[in-house]
């Protein structure tokens, strides 16, 4: 699908113009959005606007990493939506010549459409420039970033209140989860951070004076975007690091347990070894209480051991 927006001379807003229109002298600047573009829709990149086939092949090649190309006569931005359901990165890619924008992207992408609609509902934005609109297509990608994060902290704190002890292996998979999450955003975020910092330090791109506040303020989003990623991931670290020190003591309790009965029940095993054996010259055997005394002698070995146990704080580990 092909819309066009155009903007006249005298500062009147057209919507759907048709594509041989556009070179009309009393259109100032115009915004084509190809939305998912069927083939020969995509082909009036190179037969309409005469594109670069290396910017043309970066537009039907996913997926490319952001970043920002020259060419004459207008800039190539290749920026990054994501889906908010999936954590699926969607590729936008923007052309900015001196009187119009082309954004080309092969799904819908909500940041676009909220933009067209805004700037519809109040059309004096359109009268500040093709700069501008970029910059607002840019802003409501990063804008759209801020939800995802959020609802990423909102699970991280769902996990720190619930009950460790119940629930441990439930808790680490969702961590980890989190942490797979985290990565995807992280993937997208610092890219698009270091492209911005390429627009803002761009002697080629061309961004009234005006408006450079403006992209400094996405860089500003970006780089706070960075940071709560950083942080929650420090925090993820923290929870699995904990959660597997707990695993770890638990274990450890587990085997003093079993180390301690072991180690009783060692010299009874051979106690009964030793009489088991099925020698003729063995005078305990003929005892008439020898049973007794045995079963006397094996009671007062294992409550000597717990109480040598006990003296040496073994039984205090697994408190």
């Amino acid at each position: 699908m092909i819309r066009t927006i155009a903007i006249t001379q005298d500062l009147h807003v057209k919507e759907d113009v048709p594509l041989d229109h556009l070179s009309d002298p009393s259109i100032k600047w115009f915004w084509v959005d190809l939305a998912s573009p069927s083939e020969e829709e995509a082909r009036v990149l190179e037969t309409f606007f005469h594109f670069h086939p290396l910017a043309i092949e970066d537009c039907l090649h996913l997926l490319q990493r952001p970043k920002l190309d020259y060419y004459e006569g207008y800039s190539f931005l290749v920026l990054h939506y994501l889906n908010s359901n999936t954590l699926d990165v969607e590729e936008v890619d923007l052309f900015i010549g001196e009187n119009y924008l082309v954004t080309f992207h092969f799904k819908p992408v909500l940041s676009i459409e909220t933009v067209r609609q805004r700037l519809l509902q109040h059309p004096s934005g359109f009268n500040k420039g093709v700069s501008y609109i970029a910059y607002a297509v840019l802003d409501q990608l990063v804008d759209d970033y801020f939800p995802i994060v959020y609802e990423i902290e909102d699970k991280l704190n769902e996990i720190e209140s619930r009950d460790v002890k119940k629930s441990i292996a439930l808790l680490m998979n969702d961590v980890f989860d989190i942490r797979s999450d985290l990565l995807k955003l992280r993937k997208t975020i610092l890219p698009m951070r270091d492209l911005l910092y390429r627009i803002i330090n761009s002697e080629r791109l061309y961004i009234p004076a005006e408006q450079k506040a403006y992209f400094n303020d996405i860089y500003d989003h970006l780089i706070k975007l960075t940071s709560m990623v950083e942080a929650n991931r420090d925090m993820t670290s923290d929870m699995r690091d904990n959660y597997l020190s707990l695993n770890a003591n638990r274990m450890n309790s587990i085997m003093m347990t079993l180390t301690i009965i072991s180690s009783i029940f060692i010299p009874l095993t051979f106690v009964v070894g030793l009489y088991g054996m099925n020698f003729d010259h063995m005078p305990e055997l003929h005892w008439d209480y020898g049973y007794y005394i045995v079963l006397g002698i094996m009671g007062l070995m294992t409550i000597g051991m717990i109480l040598w146990f006990k003296r040496k704080g073994w039984f205090n580990v697994n408190k």
